[in-house]
């Protein structure tokens, strides 16, 4: 069984994209000098907004792909859910590469970090003016 949800945010002048373990985006406005992990803003959902059914399958340990997509360039993240994973903060989610846990994960054990990213896909990460797209599907 799949379940699939979408989550929509914008670009940001300040998109490093270069952390080597980690990817981030927020419902935050702004980024951070050191928000180099951070790849997209003003989300209209954190991992306390995702849906029952996303959440219940994450938990089951089961692979969980990560599709962004601004600017007509997309790029899929695989990692895998965890039945340890909260899912609980307000405003940010976070794909590891790392088995790190915390309220804010989404995917442990990923294949790709932020500084993974096609520089082209990372280009259009930094215009605000772009919508990015990040679809989520669970697949148990």
């Amino acid at each position: 069984m799949k379940v699939e949800e979408v989550i929509l945010a914008r670009g940001h002048v300040q998109v490093k994209a270069t952390h080597p373990t980690t990817l981030m985006i927020t419902k935050d406005e702004k980024i951070g000098p050191r928000g180099d992990c951070i790849v997209a803003v003003a989300t209209d959902k954190g991992a306390a907004d995702l849906s029952e059914a996303l959440k219940r399958t994450i938990k089951s340990n089961c692979v969980v792909s990560i599709m962004l997509e601004a600017g007509g360039v997309a790029e899929t993240i695989r990692g895998i859910g965890h039945h340890d994973l909260t899912l609980t903060h307000p405003t940010d989610v976070v794909i590891r590469k790392s088995a790190f846990r915390c309220g804010r994960t989404l995917a442990i054990n990923s294949n790709k970090a932020a500084a993974d990213l096609p520089r082209a896909l990372v280009k259009r990460l930094r215009n605000p003016a772009n919508q990015v797209r990040i679809r989520i599907e669970a697949f148990e």
